[in-house]
């Protein structure tokens, strides 16, 4: 909506790309806000618009923050930023990959004494070692060791993979935190806010992370519908619960989509009651455990 408010003023910056050439983009953007792909161009969004092309290397001045860009690792470009402030300096660096001498001697220089280093995690260094080489990503153990080089103060695991659960990352974390102080694992509504209160960074996390979702294990017994058509009834163990949803094992492996029942025991001042849930599952992994299947579930009421 802000687009749309003519008294508002947007100011882009990113670099130019070697296969898209000058106003790459801008040309982005366009092509992403045009037919077929959204429904209005961004002819009627009436906020100003400017968009800065920012070299390998340079500094710029926004406001009072001095900015400075290095080039990262990445099949297509990626740049990583220095932002300098009053309150302590971030440097934002995804889309990376090790392996390039010169590349990773920028990333260390645009790090260097930084009190928050954000970097790309996506990958276990096992699967960067093997089937996801190349694919221009990192790990929480070379921004752990990036960290140590050049004595950042906290660091920030981001980037994390689209098929990472939250029990992944928070393993991937305890991990990152056995081998340095203070790291975080990026999350949707976290803030980090510099130069508190005796110079102390504060980070906050938002509800979702710290209220809702918890690990547990619930006896529940689940009905739904399998894959084949066929009604299911079993009793299983609950995990991962939270308000909005559950990871669920089960023998049997139901339809996407389709509605399943839960009914767990919950205990309470006087004796265990039965919990009854409705749901719909949106995801089916099979394999993580012999003869079972991880079945995601989102529940409605």
């Amino acid at each position: 909506m802000p687009l749309y408010a003519e008294n508002n003023a947007f100011h882009f910056y990113s670099f130019r790309s070697k296969y898209l050439g000058r106003d790459s983009l801008k040309q982005v953007f366009e092509t992403q806000m045009a037919m077929p792909y959204f429904p209005v161009d961004m002819s009627a969004m009436s906020a100003k618009r400017k968009f800065m092309e920012v070299a390998p290397g340079e500094t710029i001045t926004i406001g009072e923050n001095r900015v400075t860009a290095r080039e990262l690792n990445h099949p297509q470009g990626c740049l990583g930023y220095r932002i300098e402030t009053s309150a302590g300096t971030v440097v934002y660096a995804t889309d990376n990959e090790p392996g390039e001498a010169k590349l990773d001697a920028s990333l260390r220089e645009l790090a260097q004494g930084a009190d928050i280093f954000i970097n790309d995690a996506q990958y276990t260094p096992e699967q960067l070692a093997t089937v996801r080489k190349g694919w221009g990503h990192s790990t929480w153990l070379e921004g752990v060791n990036i960290a140590k080089e050049v004595g950042a103060k906290t660091l920030v695991l981001f980037h994390h993979d689209p098929d990472s659960t939250d029990r992944m990352v928070d393993g991937l974390l305890r991990q990152a935190r056995e081998e340095f102080d203070s790291v975080f694992a990026a999350s949707e509504g976290m803030v980090i806010t510099l130069g508190s209160a005796e110079n102390r960074m504060e980070a906050h996390m938002p509800g979702t992370r710290t209220a809702l979702r918890r690990e547990a294990q619930f006896r529940a017994k689940v009905s739904g519908v399998t894959e084949s058509g066929q009604q299911f009834e079993e009793e299983t163990i609950v995990r991962d619960l939270s308000l909005q949803g559950a990871l669920i094992s089960l023998h049997h492996s139901p339809r996407l989509q389709s509605e399943l029942q839960v009914t767990m025991e919950a205990p309470g001042e006087d004796g265990t009651h039965a919990m009854k849930l409705r749901g719909y599952v949106v995801r089916v992994d099979t394999g993580a455990e012999k003869g079972r299947s991880a079945v995601g579930v989102v529940f409605t009421d």
